[in-house]
């Protein structure tokens, strides 16, 4: 079955942002002039997904306002409410009656990818697999604690070819250094089976009171049923400020309209 829908999880306040998220939610925050949740929305459409479902707090209606705003002809976007903060694996939960019993696409805003590539490897090998299909990027082993840790099946980890496809074996949701499984971690797009929710009902809430999705990536890596892409994706993490400052310098300096200007500037201010 085709992967017509994308879920993007909105619900959190951008605590990191005060006070500028008192006004504006972090997901539309400007990456020079587009907010970051339109590179998202345009990733999922340039993927083949037609619809767009953002999960979202009542807290925040102009995620609601720009939403209904966000529709094209090649994709639909519209929204649920998670009106508890309970975690990601809470927040697909909340987007189940929307998405059906289909397969469906997860990508964290707060991730913006340098183009649709590895999203379309997802759903690729999801297709061709038949099994949930996750995003995965080498770290150096400081950084693993930050992610969603994954063990690989024997020899793949050694693997030295770039967006190399893996069968996962175990999930750790941010492990401590000395229980890190390896130094491949999850980034922010999934391509998930309806199967899901069925694990996401099982699991249990962390002892922060939230319903973590690698719990329930972990049952289906314990049922073969969990593979993924291990990428060297431009990627820029927008749910820090130095990463949303950077990428609004690199992603700036790519653009025809401004980055000659934006480069001479830097050149002259730090060639001082």
């Amino acid at each position: 079955m085709a992967v017509r829908t994308a879920v993007i999880p909105a619900a959190g306040m951008g605590t990191r942002f005060l006070p500028a998220t008192r006004a504006t939610p972090k997901e539309l925050l400007p990456i020079y002039d587009t907010p970051a949740l339109q590179f998202v929305i345009d990733e999922a459409a340039q993927a083949g997904c037609t619809r767009v479902v953002i999960v979202t707090s009542r807290a925040k209606p102009s995620i609601e306002n720009y939403a209904s705003a966000a529709s094209t002809d090649k994709v639909a976007v519209s929204v649920v409410y998670q009106d508890s903060p309970l975690g990601l694996g809470h927040a697909v939960t909340c987007a189940h009656q929307a998405v059906g019993n289909e397969p469906f696409l997860v990508m964290l805003p707060d991730e913006i990818m340098g183009d649709a590539s590895l999203t379309k490897q997802l759903i690729a090998l999801y297709e061709q697999s038949g099994k949930s299909s996750i995003g995965l990027k080498r770290v150096a082993v400081a950084e693993v604690s930050n992610y969603g840790n994954v063990k690989v099946a024997s020899g793949a980890s050694d693997a030295s070819s770039t967006d190399s496809s893996v069968a996962i074996l175990q999930v750790v949701e941010k492990p401590k250094l000395a229980a890190a499984v390896s130094d491949i971690v999850i980034i922010g797009r999934y391509v998930l089976s309806p199967k899901v929710f069925e694990k996401l009902e099982q699991i249990k809430p962390s002892s922060n009171g939230e319903l973590q999705l690698t719990d329930a990536l972990a049952m289906l890596a314990s049922e073969n049923a969990l593979v993924g892409v291990v990428s060297e994706i431009t990627r820029y993490d927008t749910g820090t400020p130095m990463g949303l400052l950077r990428a609004v310098i690199e992603i700036a300096l790519e653009r025809k309209d401004i980055g000659p200007q934006l480069n001479s500037w830097l050149k002259e201010k730090f060639n001082k």
